[in-house]
């Protein structure tokens, strides 16, 4: 694929007329695992970048949990969104949450967030790579993206998967079967991925994306991740504490 003729397109559509290094950045880190992990179908890739698109605000690199467009911070200390949380619960704002999973740094993490200890094993298992020693990890240009593509394309985040969906039709799809359950629950904002994922496709097509000839890499561990999906909760804050957190 010529990225440069990639770039020159997702540059008006979705970026805006610009991009930064940043974006470059984490855009190219998704490219790059697509290819480690055998994405070949290009609206696979496009939902991916998609969604990370939307996960981050744009930033396309991995953020922590309570961070959005508006901040200027895109890095705020493991104490800073830990307080940010406690008071978001305090105020009656987490009404899912019975237990503070954030206290012991299981917070949300990387271009697609994973929240609570067992889905950072479930990806270190997967991976290969110690997220529950150092759950920062998830924020590694290419570890997060890793998690992002493998997480999709395997059903890891909510038990849908990329191949479950039927693109691009599925794009226009009610929101209970709409491809937005890849990554979440219902929340609004399936017309505003699916615009992201039209762009991407047409520029992956424009810059001649064949996808990957290798196959994807094995899981690094004997012991399977589990295949049940995580709660409902679990991916849900999100929509939630958009509507919490304001400009820094």
């Amino acid at each position: 694929m010529d990225r440069s003729v990639f770039f020159d397109r997702v540059r008006a559509r979705p970026f805006g007329g610009a991009l930064s290094q940043q974006q470059v950045e984490g855009v190219n880190a998704i490219l790059d695992a697509a290819d480690r992990y055998g994405l070949a179908e290009p609206h696979h890739l496009a939902n991916t970048l998609a969604e990370v698109h939307h996960e981050t605000g744009g930033h396309m690199l991995g953020i922590k949990e309570t961070v959005y467009a508006s901040h200027k911070d895109k890095n705020p200390s493991d104490a800073t969104v830990i307080a940010r949380l406690d008071a978001a619960f305090r105020n009656g704002q987490l009404p899912w949450v019975k237990t503070p999973y954030w206290r012991d740094g299981w917070f949300g993490r990387g271009p697609v967030q994973i929240t609570h200890r067992d889905n950072y094993l479930k990806f270190e298992k997967r991976l290969g790579v110690p997220l529950t020693v150092n759950p920062s990890l998830a924020l590694d240009p290419k570890i997060g993206a890793d998690i992002a593509v493998v997480g999709m394309a395997e059903g890891l985040f909510t038990g849908r998967k990329l191949a479950d969906y039927s693109f691009p039709a599925a794009l226009d799809a009610p929101a209970k079967s709409n491809p937005r359950r890849i990554i979440n629950g219902v929340d609004g904002t399936d017309a505003k991925v699916a615009s992201a994922h039209r762009a991407f496709v047409a520029a992956l097509v424009a810059a001649g994306w064949t996808g990957s000839s290798a196959p994807p890499p094995s899981p690094a561990s004997s012991n399977p991740a589990p295949t049940e999906p995580p709660s409902e909760a679990a991916f849900s804050f999100l929509r939630w504490l958009r509507s919490i957190f304001t400009r820094s």
